[in-house]
C-alpha cells in the first residue's frame, strides 16, 4: 500500500468519506438497522421516509431538538447525491416511487466499525484447519497427474477406514464448547460477509455496463465492429472469473436438495447447549442470500435489455447528424460524471389562490311561492279565445308512420332524405320533433361530430335552413316494421 493510494481512498472512497462524515454516528447505526440486520435489499423512499424521521424524533428527544436540523427527505437527498454515493437511488420497472439500496460502501463502514467492537471470544483453529482444508483442495483441484489424484483419494479412504473403525470400537472424538463456538462464529462471519460482497458484485456489473455505454457514446468507427466489440464485452462479463464464480454459487444455492441440507444444519447448529446466543440472522440467510442472487441476476438481466434498445435506437436510426449530436453530448457527459456539479433550477410556482373562511357566503334557503287555488274569479267574458288554438302542435304518431314507411324496405334512413321524401309541414317545431322521435321499431343515431343543413318554406313562401347534427333512423332486427317488410315481399 502506497502513501498516494491511501490518500487518494481517504478523498475519493465513499466508505472513508462515511467514516469522516459530520453524521458518520447517525449514518451508520440507521443503515446498520435497516439494510445490515434486517437484510433489505430495497425499500421504497416512502418508508425509509417514515423509518428515518422516527428515528431522528427519538434522537432530537435525547440529545437536543436542534441536534438534526434537517428534515428526513432533506437527509436521504444528502446521502444518495452523487458526491456521498451512500445509497443507490433507483426507480423499478413500471413504478413512479422512488427507491432506495445500500451500496457495497456502506456495507464496508458498517463491517469495520462492527470489527472495532471488543469480543469476548476469538477463535483461531478453525480457521487454520479452513486454511489447511483450501490449501489441500487447490493442490487436489489441479493436479493433472492421475496418479497423484490416485494416491490423494486412497490417503483420504485410509484415513476414512481408520475414523470408522475407532467409531466401530466406541472411541469418538467430540468437538468441545469452545471449538463449537469457534466454527459457529467463523460461519456467521462468512455468511454476514457474503450477503454483503453481493452489493459490490452488483455494484461492479454496474460499472462494467457504464464502461460499455461510454464506449459506445465515443464510437466513430463502423456499426459492424461495434457490434463485434459490445458482444464480445457483454461475453467477457459473463466469462470472467467474477461472473463464473457468481453463477456456480447462484446454481449451488438454487439446489433444492442444498437449501434443505442447509436450513436443517443451521436449525441443529443453533439447538446445541454450547451455541447458547445464536445470531438470529442466521436463521432468514439462506433467504436474504436467494434474495440478494436473484437481484443480481435481474440487475444483469435489466442490463442487458436497456443496453440491446440503446443499440437498436442507434443502428436503425437514419439521421446521421443527430447521432452526432447525441454522441457528443453523451461523451461530454460520460466525462463530467464523475466531477460534483450543483445543478439548480427554479420553477414560478403558480400563485396560491386564498379565501378566507368569512368571504364565503352563507346558504340562501330556496324560498317556495305558495299557490292559493281557493279564491278564483271569473275573467273577462270578452276575451279572444283565438289565442289558445294558435300554438303549434307537432303529431308524433304522423312523424313515427312516416319513418316506419321509409324504413320498410331498408335498414336506415337519413334525416335529410326523409325530409326531401317528405317536406316539413310545421317548420322548426317538426325538425326538433323528428330529433326527438323514439319508437320501438327503431332508434336515431346521431353524429356528433358531423352536421348538414335542413331546408323547408314556410306558408308565407320563404325559405328556412337550420344547421342540426347528422341523424339517422335505424330500424331494430325482429321489430314488426321488419317483419311487415318481409311479408310484403313477393
Amino acid at each position: 500500500m502506497e502513501y498516494d493510494d491511501v490518500v487518494r481512498l481517504r478523498k475519493h472512497h465513499p466508505a472513508w468519506r462515511l467514516l469522516r462524515a459530520e453524521n458518520a454516528a447517525l449514518i451508520l447505526s440507521f443503515f446498520d438497522k435497516v439494510f445490515v440486520e434486517q437484510g433489505i435489499r430495497s425499500i421504497s423512499g416512502v418508508e425509509l421516509v417514515d423509518r428515518l424521521d422516527d428515528e431522528l424524533y427519538a434522537l432530537n428527544e435525547r440529545l437536543g431538538a436542534q441536534t438534526f436540523p434537517k428534515s428526513a427527505k432533506a437527509y436521504l437527498d444528502d446521502w444518495s447525491a452523487t458526491q456521498s454515493g451512500w445509497l443507490r437511488k433507483y426507480y423499478p420497472p413500471d413504478s413512479d416511487e422512488p427507491h432506495y439500496d445500500a451500496t457495497s460502501a456502506v456495507e464496508k463502514a458498517v463491517a469495520w466499525v462492527h470489527s472495532l467492537e471488543a469480543r469476548s471470544f476469538i477463535g483461531t483453529e478453525s480457521r487454520l484447519n479452513t486454511v489447511f482444508e483450501l490449501l489441500r483442495q487447490m493442490k487436489f483441484g489441479a493436479e493433472s497427474d492421475p496418479e497423484a489424484r490416485l494416491d490423494e483419494l486412497k490417503r483420504r479412504r485410509r484415513e476414512l477406514d481408520e475414523e470408522i473403525a475407532r467409531v466401530e470400537h466406541g472411541e469418538v472424538s467430540l468437538l468441545d464448547r469452545a471449538g463449537l463456538r469457534d466454527r459457529y462464529q467463523q460461519v456467521t462471519a462468512t455468511a454476514h460477509e457474503l450477503l454483503a460482497d453481493f452489493r459490490e458484485v452488483e455494484a461492479n456489473f454496474r460499472d462494467l455496463d457504464r464502461d460499455l455505454r461510454r464506449r459506445i457514446a465515443v464510437w466513430d468507427g463502423a456499426k459492424g465492429q461495434l457490434l463485434d466489440d459490445v458482444l464480445g464485452s457483454r461475453e467477457s462479463i459473463s466469462e470472467s472469473d467474477q461472473g463464473r464464480s457468481f453463477q456456480a454459487f447462484y446454481d449451488f444455492l438454487l439446489s433444492y436438495r442444498r437449501q434443505e441440507e442447509l436450513k436443517q444444519l443451521l436449525a441443529e447448529v443453533e439447538a446445541m447447549d454450547a451455541i447458547d446466543d445464536p445470531d438470529p440472522r442466521m436463521r432468514r440467510m439462506p433467504h436474504a442470500w436467494l434474495d440478494a442472487a436473484e437481484r443480481t441476476q435481474a440487475t444483469v438481466r435489466q442490463l442487458s435489455e436497456q443496453l440491446r434498445r440503446f443499440l437498436d435506437d442507434r443502428v436503425w436510426s437514419e439521421d446521421r447528424r443527430v447521432m452526432e449530436l447525441m454522441s457528443g453530448i453523451e461523451a461530454r457527459a460520460a466525462g463530467l460524471r464523475d466531477i460534483p456539479v450543483d445543478l439548480v433550477t427554479e420553477v414560478d410556482a403558480m400563485a396560491p389562490t386564498i379565501t378566507l373562511p368569512m368571504e364565503r357566503p352563507l346558504y340562501t334557503p330556496v324560498t317556495r311561492t305558495p299557490i292559493d287555488s281557493t279564491d278564483i274569479q271569473a275573467g273577462d267574458e270578452e276575451f279572444a279565445a283565438s289565442a289558445l288554438y294558435e300554438a303549434v302542435y307537432v303529431d308524433p304518431a304522423r312523424l313515427t308512420a312516416a319513418v316506419e314507411r321509409a324504413l320498410a324496405d331498408r335498414a336506415q334512413v337519413p334525416l335529410s332524405e326523409l325530409v326531401r321524401a317528405a317536406p316539413l309541414e310545421q317548420g322548426l317545431a317538426e325538425l326538433v320533433a323528428y330529433l326527438a322521435l323514439s319508437g320501438d321499431t327503431f332508434t336515431v343515431v346521431f353524429d356528433d361530430v358531423r352536421t348538414e343543413d335542413i331546408t323547408w318554406v314556410d306558408p308565407d313562401g320563404v325559405e328556412h335552413t337550420a344547421h342540426a347534427p347528422v341523424a339517422t333512423f335505424v330500424r331494430v332486427p325482429g321489430s314488426a316494421t321488419l317483419a311487415h317488410a318481409e311479408s310484403e315481399k313477393p
